[in-house]
Parts: structure tokens; sequence; C-alpha cells
């Protein structure tokens, strides 16, 4: 390798070197624990989607039940639990997401 090359930069702004050693890292890592195909990334937003419904149904027949059971004029249990679900629901998915990235970033 001639002197020239040895500080040509890449499109990104980055030592030729350094790009093509960080590539054959994530190379190896694929190799290493398999390629994810895009069955296992629909499967990813199917568990984020399901975390998110899962809570929002409870709320939604726990808060029909309590409009049932127990009539409350003005309030809705309904309307209520469904929003609270929804937000339990969102924290889950955000907090699960967070951990995969930290996992993914701790991987590098």
């Amino acid at each position: 390798m001639s002197d020239p090359d040895k500080h040509r930069l890449s499109e990104d702004g980055r030592p030729l070197e350094k790009r093509v050693g960080s590539s054959e890292r994530r190379k190896m890592r694929a190799r290493r624990h398999g390629v994810s195909s895009i069955w296992s990334g629909m499967a990813m937003f199917g568990i984020i989607g399901w975390s998110v419904v899962i809570p929002t149904l409870a709320g939604v027949m726990l808060g029909r039940w309590l409009d049932a059971s127990y009539p409350a004029p003005g309030r809705s249990w309904t309307l209520a639990l469904i929003i609270a679900g929804l937000v339990v629901g969102c924290v889950t998915a955000w907090r699960w997401i967070a951990e995969e990235n930290r996992n993914m970033h701790k991987e590098e």
C-alpha cells in the first residue's frame, strides 16, 4: 500500500481502513449470531404490537364491566381505562425497544 492510499478517506469521512475493519467486525458478528431474516423483524413488530394491544383491550373489557356494574353519571370507566391501557402498553413497548437497543450497542 502506498503512502497516499494510507490516508484515503471513505465516503463518510472516516479512514478507509477503519471503515473496512468495522464492516468486517459486523460480518463476523452476523456469522456468529446468525443472519436475521425478514421474519425475525416481523416477529419484533408483532411483539411490540401485542405489548400495546393487550393492555388496551384489557382496559376496554374492565372499563365496560365497570360501566355496566357501577354506572357513574358523566364518567366513563371505559374511556379512562383505554387511555391507561394504552399508556401502559406504550411504556412497556418503549422499555423493550430501549433494552434491545442497549443490547445491540453492547455487542458492538
